[in-house]
């Protein structure tokens, strides 16, 4: 399983992703500079974290332009894997591949924390590693992480069951006080109908190795190993 990880002007966690990648499931890895075209030789494509071109205009609003989301849109409708963390889940949005937007934080502020998720859904790839209902935790570093969309798009998310994260208290119960950012629904990671794009604000990433003091985002990019697609 290849995976290429997209590097914006302003991505800073594109090298925590290849850490976890490369080092510590031994995977071959590419890092794919935002003016590449040819993702011919990749599995698996994930749009890290950071400030793509600065976040000028609004999060992801640049980068939908770039040479390597075109390619990157041609690669999801293959139905190959994509994954959006963070600033990826906001360029994901930007660029269509996901329904919804990321928005300002409820109160206005930067959130730098780590979370409880509840796991939603196991019959995905990104999840299957998981037991359904269980609560994990994962850093949250975001200051337009709240997820938005109109009630007929939210009511598809829940239809379709799109929605694989929820923000949640340590219980598992999904509440508005376990809402860190005035996400809608508690949303904190969904993935399209196909399921083969998925984006989410939390970083696995950053919780991917026990020298980090957590591995519950391990099984995230684990559930991808060994899977064939298009």
């Amino acid at each position: 399983m290849k995976f290429g990880i997209v590097v914006f002007p302003g991505s800073n966690c594109d090298r925590d992703v290849a850490m976890v990648t490369r080092d510590v499931l031994g995977q071959p890895t590419r890092m794919i500079w935002h003016e590449d075209t040819d993702l011919s030789d990749i599995d698996v494509v994930v749009i890290p974290g950071g400030f793509s071109y600065g976040d000028y205009l609004r999060c992801g609003a640049i980068a939908r332009f770039s040479p390597v989301m075109q390619a990157t849109v041609t690669h999801a409708q293959a139905g190959k894997p994509v994954l959006g963390i963070c600033n990826g889940f906001q360029v994901l949005t930007e660029v269509g591949l996901l329904p919804g937007a990321l928005v300002r934080n409820r109160g206005l502020h930067f959130i730098c924390d780590r979370v409880p998720l509840k796991i939603e859904r196991t019959d995905r790839p990104w999840t299957q590693g998981y037991p359904r209902s269980e609560v994990i935790t994962l850093p949250i570093a975001h200051g337009e992480g709240c997820y938005y969309a109109d009630a007929e798009t939210l009511q598809a998310l829940a239809d379709h069951n799109q929605i694989l994260f929820r923000y949640c208290h340590p219980d598992g119960t999904v509440a508005d006080t376990a809402n860190p950012n005035g996400s809608l629904a508690n949303i904190a990671g969904i993935c399209n109908r196909q399921g083969n794009v998925l984006g989410l604000m939390p970083h696995p990433e950053r919780a991917a190795d026990p020298v980090l003091g957590s591995t519950d985002g391990l099984a995230l990019f684990k559930g991808l190993l060994g899977l064939n697609f298009p």
